[in-house]
């Protein structure tokens, strides 16, 4: 299976800052893969200028395709518009919105990190759609952009052929969001694992942790979650969670949704889904037998959160991923 062309949009003049979001998803797309997947992803950076150049020290970028090439591509990253746009309320540069109005319409996917979403949203991709971008920046979006369901609280929004995420390590979570749904969630959980990150945070999780929680409850809750991890296809409930944390179910409930952004049930389904799309990649158990090694229940229960979170259902899953 192809995983297509991923083209990244960088400007001809950026700083320290913007490294770090331009780098995620070249480390993602950019890096074969060959042992998970083979061919990888074909990444191409593609310049708004003449050239591309750092502004901090010691470092330059050298754009291999031009802004024209963005057209051509399956998945359309942009990370950045310029300072003037946020802070003097100039114009997005029309060069790059008719690039991304073209690419969609020939059928690429458009994805923006942080402030991009604000050229997304100018070239009218966003428009009747929920969005997110950094929390910093939600609000002058929102102003904007009226007709833009902007959500200030999550890591990243998939629409489906358009994709926002906030900034900064939340568009890691987006990437991998990406490799999940483009080539299975063992290839996503592995290439997480190479990457020593999370392998799998929902978008509804919060993009602003409540840092009141003491760090040792973080430690205390974590391993919670590992223990519940691998007993997934037992009738876990809150009560237990909580007995196995040494808390009430009042404050466990309030401890686990400030931390990982999401409530205990909604913590559990996802894990109870990420585990039957492994089973589904990796075996070739029945639905019905993977919906209970997963704690799903039946298979009817397994269909139904499957079409409903992750867009297909699991027979087809299973065929595109094998």
């Amino acid at each position: 299976m192809s995983a297509g062309s991923v083209a990244l949009i960088v400007p001809s003049d950026f700083g320290v800052a913007d490294l770090y979001e331009l780098g995620i998803p070249a480390a993602v797309f950019g890096t074969p893969q060959p042992d998970l997947a083979d061919p990888w992803y074909d990444f191409w950076l593609c310049g708004t200028g003449n050239s591309t150049r750092g502004t901090g020290p010691g470092f330059t970028l050298h754009a291999t395709h031009g802004l024209d090439d963005v057209v051509n591509a399956d998945t359309v990253f942009v990370s950045w518009v310029p300072e003037e746009v946020i802070e003097e309320n100039a114009p997005v540069p029309p060069e790059l919105v008719s690039a991304l109005r073209k690419a969609h319409a020939n059928g690429a996917r458009i994805v923006s990190q942080c402030v991009g979403a604000y050229a997304l949203a100018e070239a009218g991709l966003l428009d009747g759609k929920r969005a997110t971008a950094h929390w910093m920046h939600t609000a002058l979006l929102a102003e904007r952009y009226p007709e833009v369901q902007v959500d200030d609280s999550v890591l990243y929004v998939d629409e489906g052929d358009v994709l926002t995420s906030a900034g900064m390590t939340a568009g890691l979570d987006l990437c991998l969001h990406l490799v999940r749904r483009d080539l299975g969630a063992h290839v996503a959980d592995q290439l997480a694992r190479r990457m020593i990150v999370p392998g799998h945070r929902p978008g509804s999780r919060s993009q602003v942790i409540d840092l009141a929680v003491p760090p040792s409850d973080n430690r205390s809750l974590e391993s919670v979650l590992d223990w519940a991890r691998s007993r997934l296809d037992e009738p876990l409930t809150i009560d237990d969670l909580a007995a196995r944390a040494a808390m009430s179910p009042r404050t466990f409930y309030r401890r686990l949704q400030a931390t990982t952004g999401t409530t205990p049930l909604q913590w559990l389904l996802n894990e109870r889904l990420a585990r039957a799309q492994a089973l589904l990649e990796s075996t070739d158990l029945s639905v019905e037998k993977i919906a209970g090694l997963s704690g799903v229940g039946t298979a009817n229960n397994l269909r139904h959160h499957f079409l409903k979170q992750v867009g297909v259902a699991p027979g087809d899953y299973r065929r595109r991923h094998r």
